[in-house]
């Protein structure tokens, strides 16, 4: 990023299932840029298994990571932006924080959550001039969407060219994958002049999923 756009950049690692490594994270960042103008929440894990089948631990490590890291650093985030005199928060959820699929209980009660807790924190800084919004992406061919499809196979008792096509893109009625340019393409409106008054809602990037 720092080499094709010519702007600053910081890395700072964090555990973003251990709430002090979230806020710590969002008070470096704004050390190292004088403030935080705009927070976007994209961290996620899976596990695909039936719900009585369910590693306990597993449920722990995606509620903490796909959910409750959002909380933390958004709440590290507020006061800063507050001081800045406004900001912007892009929370990506997916279209499971809409709908559900089998074997997901984790991922789509975290994503669900990421949907309310969205419309919360919109509705508590509406007057600050922060604005809180979500980006619900269909299939985005990921490492991460890459690493369930051995986890659907087993579950679906399918080859990977079957489970892409009719159980990962089975509801995407364009039958394509999103990329991560469109979903990036969302957020930076999101973070626009244009979207000044876009709060407290999601939008969709899934083909049409959620269309159905």
């Amino acid at each position: 990023i720092a080499k094709h756009h010519g702007v600053k950049t910081v890395y700072i690692k964090a555990d973003m299932s251990k709430p002090a490594e979230c806020r710590a994270l969002v008070a470096k960042a704004a050390e190292s840029f004088g403030s935080v103008d705009i927070l976007v929440n994209n961290a996620g894990i899976q596990h695909v298994a039936p719900v009585e089948e369910f590693p306990i631990e597993k449920w722990d490590a995606i509620i903490a990571i796909n959910l409750s890291s959002a909380f933390h650093t958004i709440a590290a985030a507020i006061p800063l932006m507050r001081e800045a005199g406004g900001g912007r928060i892009v929370n990506i959820a997916s279209a499971h924080g809409l709908v559900a699929s089998p074997f997901k209980s984790a991922y789509v009660a975290a994503k669900h959550g990421i949907i309310g807790l969205t419309k919360t924190v919109a509705l508590e800084l509406a007057r600050d001039k922060i604005t809180c919004n979500a980006i619900c992406p269909g299939y985005v061919l990921t490492p991460l969407v890459e690493a369930q499809i051995p986890d659907q196979m087993k579950a679906n008792k399918m080859d990977r060219d079957t489970v892409v096509r009719e159980v990962m893109l089975d509801r995407q009625p364009t039958k394509e994958f999103v990329t991560v340019e469109q979903v990036a393409a969302a957020a930076v409106f999101l973070c626009s002049d244009a979207a000044a008054q876009v709060n407290g809602t999601h939008i969709s990037v899934d083909g049409g999923w959620t269309a159905q």
